[in-house]
């Protein structure tokens, strides 16, 4: 089963720029779906950001649509997530998700421990 690193949240003022990223090893990379997904305290866990096993698709939150961009290398079997135009709304602990299918509609999820980004206005 694959396992999972975020790094490279941090500090960074409203406008500014971060770009996280994910590490994965344990597993066949390219197998996997990977998404990115964040928790403000307070609530629930949201979908941010997915990229398709050969990076050919991705997919966004109606919030970070435009600020946001997801890339995946899978001969590094590393996913990133540059991120613009930061908002204080942004703040967040963010997760990376690998999603694997089993077959008959079921999925595999597993998740990294999480990196925390901060926005400052």
């Amino acid at each position: 089963q694959v396992q999972l690193v975020e790094s490279g949240g941090g500090l960074v003022q409203a406008g500014g720029s971060l770009r996280p990223s994910c590490a994965a090893s344990g597993g066949t990379f390219d197998r996997y779906v990977m998404g990115w997904f964040r928790q403000a305290p307070g609530k629930e866990r949201e979908f941010v950001a997915s990229i398709s096993r050969s990076g050919g698709k991705t997919s966004y939150a109606d919030s970070v649509k435009g600020r946001f961009t997801i890339s995946r290398d899978n001969a590094k079997n590393t996913v990133n997530l540059q991120m613009s135009s930061l908002k204080p709304e942004d703040t967040a602990v963010y997760y990376c998700n690998a999603k694997k299918f089993l077959g008959g509609g079921k999925w595999m999820d597993t998740w990294g421990q999480g990196t925390q980004v901060t926005v400052s206005s």
